[in-house]
């Protein structure tokens, strides 16, 4: 539950779960109950479902929603992200402030460019590039 205040003007966010507060009370008072963090594809299905989701500057290369949520359904990603550096490394990258100088660095990496060509396969089929 949030105060009023916490949706005013949050400051903060739980790193657990990404749900704003204000102030350490609302902290403590959401650690009351415990909180788990949000799955992407959640995110991006309620998001999607409030119609909230709305690139705000679409390119030729952007990706649909509905495309980016197939990837939830896909094996090959899944056995990809088994890996447990694949998963820090895609961590370090969404906390990167120049993803784009990492992932030229890790597409050298097997894995990486396994998960990647796996990704594209799911967003950017054969018979849509051809």
């Amino acid at each position: 539950m949030i105060c009023i205040q916490c949706s005013l003007n949050a400051k903060y966010k739980c790193p657990t779960c990404r749900q704003p507060y204000c102030s350490v009370g609302c902290y403590k008072l959401h650690k009351e109950n415990p909180c788990s963090a949000p799955t992407l594809v959640t995110e991006l299905k309620n998001n999607v479902v409030h119609n909230a989701v709305e690139y705000e500057y679409p390119t030729e290369d952007t990706v649909p929603i509905e495309k980016l949520l197939l990837l939830e359904k896909s094996a090959e990603v899944k056995k990809c992200l088994e890996n447990p550096y694949l998963r820090e490394v895609l961590e370090l990258l969404d906390k990167s402030s120049h993803p784009d100088a990492l992932i030229k660095e890790y597409m050298i990496e097997p894995i990486f460019t396994e998960f990647a060509d796996a990704c594209l396969k799911v967003v950017q089929p054969r018979s849509d590039c051809e």
